[in-house]
């Protein structure tokens, strides 16, 4: 099977190329270490004498941030090594600003050929891999499972578009999955969507989502003013956008004009998914009549109506100033929505949207704790939004919950890290 994956490859490659080059423009800083894609990663260091080498790959800022824990604990223990490698520009500006000293080398993962993966493979020589939530490459796990190399999927998941994608295909997935030598899912749901498609029921395991041990450095009350005076944001209450995409900005905006005209004091803070949308923000911000400031401008020179916090690595920051969140691509026409997961760990009301597939059984759980409140449409987001805005008791009764919730789910990390050490106990037998 993995001979047909081979062969496809290639021209399936040069058939999306021109839309990942124009993607890899778009969102810019792809330039740096280029030939890393095809394999030709920096050099490492001889390995350690008696020390394990772990290939770690993770993609988005959330599963970055998220691997902290493993990575502080790989270092205390000692003699493990961790190589990191992620795909996108703004997952390796993030990882060389946190991570360069808890790792022997951080890089692009290279493009899943046949070519550029043994290349970095004879390069990394490792004796664990792990790939985070959704990473399942074909020829990166072919590689390992011919070297007699342990696959570990941590945080497993499988959001529905998945699921119903990956069972068209299940004849394909079936040999990947026997690549794989432990898969430790996020939910019991995803255990059992894994099982639909092919995996051994041996090798699956839910551990929960290290997400929700998530350790978020609190800011003193100076920081918290000194920060919202960086951004511009005055006396009052702060509504946060966090994460959001294309129409959801219109209904905040709206949401703070009809909060304001109630005589409410209050700021908006937007944290737009993908800083590259900043343009197009800035032109919607100079038609609403309302006063801004982009983070990336440097401080603000003065209090202004709504701050744009278009910056990498700084949303858990940004979320400790907030009285009111709102969780991004959530409403429609998006679909999949971002993570709530800091904003309930740092106790934050949380509004969202009915399309939250990619982190359904954590919604469920957040819901059944009532910690958050759905909101349909656009219009239900402004109504809820200035309804809480106005009702100091009914955002701590979500706080407060939140809080809850967080004490109760924590424990999927030192759950994953014992599967981990079992691995390498084994590797090094």
């Amino acid at each position: 099977m993995i001979w047909i994956y081979r062969i496809l490859f290639l021209p399936l490659l040069l058939l999306l190329t021109p839309y990942y080059l124009w993607r890899m423009r778009r969102r810019g800083g792809y330039t740096e270490n280029f030939g890393h894609r095809f394999g030709g990663i920096d050099p490492l260091p001889a390995k350690a004498p008696g020390a394990r080498r772990i290939w770690l790959q993770a993609v988005s800022v959330g599963e970055m941030l998220a691997i902290a824990p493993l990575l502080e604990a790989f270092q205390r223990e000692g003699h493990t090594e961790v190589y990191l490698t992620t795909t996108t520009s703004t997952g390796y500006k993030l990882a060389k600003e946190k991570y360069a000293a808890l790792t022997i080398g951080l890089g692009y993962f290279p493009l899943d050929f046949w070519a550029f993966s043994r290349r970095a493979w004879r390069k990394v020589a490792p004796d664990l891999c792990i790939l985070m939530e959704g990473e399942r490459w074909p020829e990166h796990v072919h590689q390992a499972q011919s070297r007699g190399v342990p696959v570990i999927c941590v945080n497993a998941r499988l959001s529905d578009r998945s699921f119903k994608r990956s069972l068209r295909f299940r004849p394909f997935i079936q040999p990947l999955s026997r690549g794989f030598t432990q898969v430790l899912c996020s939910s019991k749901r995803d255990e059992q969507r894994f099982k639909a498609l092919g995996f051994r029921p041996e090798r699956l395991q839910t551990t929960g989502n290290i997400k929700l041990d998530v350790n978020i450095p609190l800011l003193a009350d100076a920081e918290q003013t000194a920060l919202r005076r960086e951004l511009g944001l005055g006396a009052g209450l702060v509504l946060l956008g966090s994460s959001t995409w294309a129409g959801e900005e219109v209904a905040l905006l709206t949401a703070l004009k009809s909060a304001r005209e109630r005589g409410l004091t209050v700021s908006l803070l937007l944290v737009p998914r993908h800083a590259e949308r900043r343009e197009e923000l800035r032109s919607l911000l100079e038609k609403s009549g309302l006063t801004f400031h982009f983070r990336s401008a440097g401080p603000a020179p003065g209090p202004v109506d709504v701050a744009v916090g278009d910056t990498t690595g700084e949303l858990r920051k940004f979320t400790q100033l907030a009285d009111l969140v709102f969780t991004g691509k959530s409403l429609a026409p998006h679909e999949g929505g971002q993570t709530p997961v800091e904003a309930a760990v740092l106790g934050k009301p949380v509004l969202h949207g009915p399309r939250m597939t990619n982190f359904r059984e954590i919604i469920r759980t957040l819901t059944e704790a009532g910690a958050v409140r759905k909101v349909e449409t656009h219009s239900e987001l402004i109504t809820a939004a200035v309804e809480l805005l106005q009702d100091a008791a009914q955002r701590e009764k979500l706080s407060a919950a939140a809080r809850e919730w967080t004490a109760v789910n924590r424990g999927a990390t030192d759950r994953t890290l014992a599967v981990i050490r079992t691995q390498l106990v084994t590797r090094r037998l």
